[in-house]
Order: structure tokens, then sequence, then C-alpha cells
């Protein structure tokens, strides 16, 4: 039960930033006894891979704090991320770790079934993220953009750790992130309502008082 928790921990952070996750299991792997990655994962914990994976995310986190280059990006990552939540759940819940030591049969078995369960669970935040990003940016002209980013990444860090040492505690985390989107996307969309219809008001204005001058 721990491990499936992991896995849906793991592939939930992925579908808010999809390398930490995956630099996270593999720096975990590598240099600390927290993780030990299955026989088909390994090489996560390699030199090239967490180089090319650091890239990656340092590119991500500086793409993602711009306005307008973040929804292209997020378009971009619509792939990028889910797939990393299938390999990061695949991986995750094979693993030994402090919580998990003889992770179940079912989930190391087969790599097909976890993969494709962990990209449905990371495009879960994936689509609020990337539905909300743009309104938020409209309504904010711009400046939530990187305050978003960041607390979304913060977000992803938390639940790869926790994933791995407390992943009840991940979950309850999860629950509290996924929550936190989908009224920050209900906000946004109210917001963009009012100020439409502050808009329509105000042309409505405008259209009077240039009949009575006529």
């Amino acid at each position: 039960m721990l491990e499936l928790i992991t896995g849906i921990s793991l592939a939930a952070a992925a579908g808010l930033n999809a390398y930490i996750p995956l630099l996270g299991l593999g720096l975990l792997s590598r240099f600390t006894d927290i993780v030990e990655l299955p026989a088909g994962w390994v090489w996560l914990e390699n030199d090239w891979s967490l180089w090319i994976i650091g890239a990656l995310l340092a590119l991500e986190m500086l793409v993602d704090k711009v306005p307008a280059l973040d929804s292209v990006n997020d378009v971009v990552q619509t792939v990028v991320r889910p797939a990393s939540g299938g390999m990061v759940f695949a991986a995750g819940s094979a693993s030994s770790t402090v919580a998990v030591e003889d992770p179940a049969a079912l989930l190391t078995s087969a790599q097909f079934w976890p993969f494709v369960l962990g990209l449905l669970i990371a495009l879960v935040p994936h689509i609020l993220k990337a539905v909300a990003r743009p309104i938020l940016n409209v309504v904010t002209a711009g400046a939530g953009a990187a305050v978003a980013s960041v607390f979304e990444d913060i977000g992803a860090v938390l639940l790869t750790i926790l994933a791995v040492i407390v992943p009840v505690v991940a979950l309850l985390l999860l629950v509290f992130v996924v929550v936190l989107l989908v009224r920050r996307l209900r906000r946004a969309l109210a917001e963009r309502r009012a100020k439409r219809r502050l808009c329509a008001c105000a042309l409505v204005r405008l259209c009077a008082c240039a009949l009575v001058r006529l």
C-alpha cells in the first residue's frame, strides 16, 4: 500500500514539474541510503542522467516563471510531465525506501501498467496548472506567473522527499496541493469574469455619454 502512495505522490509531483522527482530519485539513490532503485531504473543515478535532468530542470524553472513563455512551455510539457509521471511512478513504487522495504510484486512484476497509471495521475495537476496559468497571467498582468511557479516547484520538491520518507504525509500534501490548484483556478475564473463585467459596464457608460452629447 505504501509503495502505491509513493508512486502516486511522485507522479503528482511530476505533473507540477517533470524533472524534480526524476532528479530527486536519482540523487537520493546515488548519494544516500534512503532510496534503492530497482535494476531497471538505476540509470537515473548515473552522472550523465543527473546532469541532463539538472540542465532541463534549470531551463524549466526559468521558462515557467516568464509570462506567455510559461503557457508555451505548458503545451510542450503536456507530453513531458505525464511521461515523467509514468517513469517516477514505476521507479518509485518498485524502489526500496525508508518506508517501503519490500515493494509489492504487483508493482514490480511489470512496468507497463505502473507507467500508464503514473501518466494518468501526472495529467491531473498538469491540466489544472496549464488551464489556470494563462488566466492567472491575465488577471495579475503577468505578475502571478513567477509566484505560482515558485510554489509549484516547492510543492514538487516536498512531494518527492515525503513520498520516499513518509508516504502518508505526502498523500495529505498532495490532496492539499490539488485543492489549492482547484481553488486558484476558480478564483482566477471569477476574477476574470468580474473584469469582463467591469469592462462591459465601462463600455455601456461610454456609449451612453456619447449618445447624450449627440
